[in-house]
């Protein structure tokens, strides 16, 4: 575990403007790319693709996120993670902005590579920044930084919906866009934690366990000093960290299937299960700081892991459309804490060089998000959709099993 700490005490000015510019990294990463959404279809007409040709366009961007995701501690370790995070945010809003001068199915596709690479290696920085403002602050606040990027998904998408409604020129929208996104990251660099990254690091206690931490310094950047036991627990982390894949996934790709094909709701209707789950999550990230600190990690994961297995379960017995958003729901508040809570284990493991963890666990979560739709398809071709999303069933009762490797420090 961290320094961290649930006891009041003041908090410096410059970790409060450093969490408002971390907040901003967090903010930025989500809108850049969700302001561009809406505008799929105006490209689609564009480039005259095909549905086919378009999805797969559009899937080079978690496949450059998996090929460049793991780069991101020799990054980190060169230049930092506030550097990294906002001059990456910057080459993310020009690679964004110059889709609409892609002349072909191949420049569009290269383009998203390139953005989904960006993505991935912004997404370890930003987390590797909280997790210093965090020990700086001395209790948690990455969840609220993580709700802070839901929010910013759900501003991009307006953003663009409103562009297009009002006949922006795709163009136009997009490089005004990017040069206030720009301006913004460079505004939150300034006021990002100078200096190392493991400046606010301190020895672990003895007996600390799976999250305890190492000196910082050279017994950090040596891989040689990585035991077996720590490996183990990376895969661990990763695992759970899939766990969220499977859960978010059955509301982004099957929700409104279910809704349509199981309970029987209108077109209307249907797309409120994802609103459900989404909204649900936002909510237990934005109280999933003061809850940790009162029960910790290990009890706040595992909880929500039962809840998310419990409320999948609702939907998948009773498909009506009341306990449906209601599972669906408590399925987005289990897993709220989940990928900031192995996110922050992964980045304490001793004897990974700066980044590593993360890198690694973020990665995993990645695979997670593109196995579970396949995984769940497969399963609902063979049998139905019901027993599809059995999977996120037995993901949150893995989440049970698995979150007893996360510390089990009591905050008082």
């Amino acid at each position: 575990m961290p320094s961290v700490s649930p006891l009041a005490r003041t908090v410096e000015p410059r970790l409060r403007r450093a969490r408002a510019a971390v907040a901003a990294v967090f903010f930025l990463n989500a809108v850049v790319y969700a302001n561009l959404v809406p505008r799929l279809p105006d490209l689609k007409d564009r480039l005259d693709l095909t549905n086919a040709e378009l999805g797969a366009a559009v899937a080079a961007m978690p496949a450059g996120a998996l090929l460049a995701g793991l780069l991101a501690p020799a990054l980190l370790q060169r230049l930092g993670s506030a550097k990294v995070g906002a001059f990456g945010l910057i080459g993310l809003a020009v690679a964004v902005a110059g889709v609409p001068l892609t002349g072909s199915w191949a420049a569009f596709a290269a383009l998203l590579l390139v953005a989904g690479a960006l993505d991935a290696v912004i997404d370890v920085a930003q987390n590797a920044h909280a997790f210093r403002v965090q020990r700086a602050y001395g209790r948690f606040i990455v969840n609220s930084l993580h709700a802070t990027w839901s929010i910013g998904a759900v501003v991009g998408g307006l953003l663009g919906s409103a562009a297009a409604g009002l006949a922006i020129p795709l163009g136009v929208h997009l490089w005004v866009s990017a040069a206030v996104f720009s301006v913004v990251a460079l505004l939150a660099y300034r006021s990002m934690l100078p200096g190392p990254d493991d400046t606010e690091r301190t020895p672990p206690a003895v007996g600390a366990g799976a999250g305890a931490e190492v000196p910082s310094g050279a017994g950090r950047r040596l891989l040689g000093h990585v035991t077996g036991r720590t490996v183990v627990l990376l895969v661990v982390l990763g695992l759970l960290a899939s766990a969220e894949g499977f859960a978010q996934d059955a509301g982004s790709t099957w929700g409104a299937l279910y809704m349509r094909g199981e309970v029987g709701t209108s077109a209307a209707v249907a797309g409120l299960a994802f609103v459900a789950l989404q909204v649900a999550m936002v909510a237990g990230r934005l109280v999933g700081d003061r809850v940790i600190d009162r029960v910790g990690q290990r009890r706040a994961v595992r909880v929500g892991g039962a809840v998310t297995a419990v409320g999948m379960g609702l939907a998948i017995a009773v498909p009506a459309v009341p306990t449906t958003l209601v599972g669906f729901a408590l399925t987005g508040l289990g897993v709220a804490t989940l990928v900031p809570a192995v996110m922050h284990a992964a980045d304490e493991l001793p004897g990974l060089p700066h980044g590593v963890g993360l890198s690694v666990a973020s990665w995993l979560l990645r695979v997670g998000f593109l196995l579970s739709p396949a995984i769940i398809g497969v399963v609902a071709d063979a049998s139905s959709l019901r027993v599809g999303l059995v999977v996120v069933v037995l993901a949150g009762v893995t989440v049970v099993v698995l979150g007893r490797v996360l510390s089990a420090r009591d905050p008082d």
